[in-house]
Order: C-alpha cells, then sequence, then structure tokens
C-alpha cells in the first residue's frame, strides 16, 4: 500500500522492505510479545490457536535471539542504504513494537500509551515511500494512525478479566467496556474523516464496519461480547485496505494505459 500510495506499480527497490515486514518483522512483534506475556497468555482461553501462541519458558532465547538474527541484519542494510529519514521511521518502528511488550516502557500496560503507541501500524505508509525518495501521503498515514489507536484498545476488551487479574492496566481495562467503545468510536470516527480526505469509499467501509463492532459491543457490553465479534475487527483491515487497494491499483494502470 505505500509503495502504491508513492504512485508506483512495482518497484524492486520495495523487495527488502517487502520481505524485511512480513517473517522478520512479525517474529519481532509477536516474539517479543509471547516472551513478556507468558503469565496473561497462560490464563487466557483464546491463546494456543489462531488468536495467538502460547510459548514455553525454554522457547524463549531461541525466540529472542531469532529476533535479532532476522531483524538487525536489514535494519544495517537499510540504514547504509535508504534515505535516513525512511531509516528513522523504520527504526522508530522497531523500537515501538518491541517496547509496547518489552520493559521498562512496556507500553502495553501503560492505559493510553498502549493504544497511541500502536500508531506503529501506520509507519510503513511513511517509510515506504521516503524510501523510494517520495512525500508520503500524510493524510492517510494520520488517517490509519487514528485507526490503530482505535482498534488496539477495542480488541483488548476482550482481555479485560485476564488483564485485570494479572494486573496490567490497559486502557480498556482502565476505562471499562463502555468507555473503551466510547474512546475507540472517537478515533474511528476521526479516522473517518482523515481517510474522507484522500479516498471517499475507503471512509464509508471504514464507518460502516467501525460502526458495527462498537455498536454490537455496545448492545452488550461485556468482553465476551467483543470476543464474538472479534473475527470481524481481524478482517476489518483486509476488508478497507481491499477497498483502497483495487482502487490505487485501478487509477495507476488505467493511467499507465
Amino acid at each position: 500500500m505505500g509503495m502504491w500510495l508513492a504512485g508506483y506499480l512495482w518497484d524492486w527497490r520495495v523487495l527488502p522492505i517487502l520481505v524485511w515486514v512480513t517473517l522478520p518483522f512479525n517474529l519481532l512483534i509477536y516474539g517479543i510479545n509471547d516472551i513478556f506475556d507468558q503469565e496473561t497468555d497462560n490464563i487466557n482461553a483464546r491463546k494456543g490457536g489462531y488468536e495467538g501462541a502460547h510459548i514455553s519458558p525454554n522457547e524463549v532465547k531461541p525466540i529472542f535471539w531469532g529476533v535479532l538474527a532476522t531483524n538487525l541484519p536489514f535494519l544495517i542494510f537499510f540504514a547504509l542504504t535508504l534515505p535516513w529519514q525512511a531509516t528513522a521511521w523504520m527504526l522508530a518502528y522497531s523500537l515501538f513494537f518491541t517496547f509496547y511488550s518489552a520493559p521498562p516502557l512496556r507500553f502495553k500496560a501503560r492505559p493510553f500509551l498502549d493504544s497511541f503507541s500502536n500508531t506503529d501500524y501506520a509507519f510503513p505508509l511513511a517509510f515506504v515511500p521516503l524510501a523510494l525518495s517520495r512525500e508520503p501521503q500524510w493524510w492517510a498515514v494520520a488517517a490509519l494512525m487514528a485507526w490503530s489507536i482505535a482498534k488496539h484498545a477495542y480488541d483488548a476488551i476482550q482481555d479485560i478479566p485476564q488483564d485485570s487479574e494479572t494486573g496490567i492496566q490497559t486502557t480498556a481495562v482502565h476505562l471499562g467496556v463502555r468507555g473503551t467503545l466510547i474512546w475507540s468510536g472517537f478515533w474511528w470516527l476521526l479516522a473517518t474523516v482523515l481517510f474522507a480526505l484522500v479516498n471517499l469509499p475507503v471512509a464509508i467501509v471504514n464507518a460502516l464496519i467501525a460502526g458495527y463492532l462498537v455498536l454490537s459491543v455496545w448492545k452488550t457490553p461485556t468482553p465476551k461480547k467483543a470476543h464474538d465479534v472479534y473475527k470481524y475487527s481481524i478482517i476489518f483491515p483486509y476488508v478497507a485496505g481491499a477497498v483502497a487497494g483495487v482502487q490505487l491499483v485501478f487509477f495507476m494502470v488505467l493511467g499507465a494505459n
């Protein structure tokens, strides 16, 4: 998406970035999270399947070294070959996700900071164009940041019992179910406005799905209900991304012809 927003159907300079943000960077995000969330994961019934992993203590070191071995070479390569602005965003991307779970910062256990730290999901829309020496679509970056703040808090509603039991003060624990719905609703509304400045169909899809998610749980304000509709939250970025991506590719091909 970042490449398309930069105006390229394909550019080989993006290939190393695409490789990095698949297995290596996902190992960083979720591997670090699994290392430091073992206590809560072990009492969370939804972990151990497609919604998240359980790891054993003897897996901690292999995961840690795997994160370093698969990510440091890429970051060094990017620092040596890409514009410094792109590298700075990539470094921030890595550090935000690391310290979301890892001490001493451990953003995930700090109300509001846990949500704000998830703005890093939007960083590729900034660093990919910058890597291609193009100016990012900053409204799109800001819209995805607002969307990510909302989705993080919303998805944490289902984990309120487990997080409360282990003393983790997330935004959802701090605000409660309906308070979190108001928080997420505000940021999804802002995201809709910002998306509308870039692309109206994406804004409409965002409003419809976000509205459904918020209203569904508002009617039955329980963590269980939030878990029941979590599958729709999972597909949210794929649907909205497809609406945006299909349009981008269509108009670029049309323009090329």
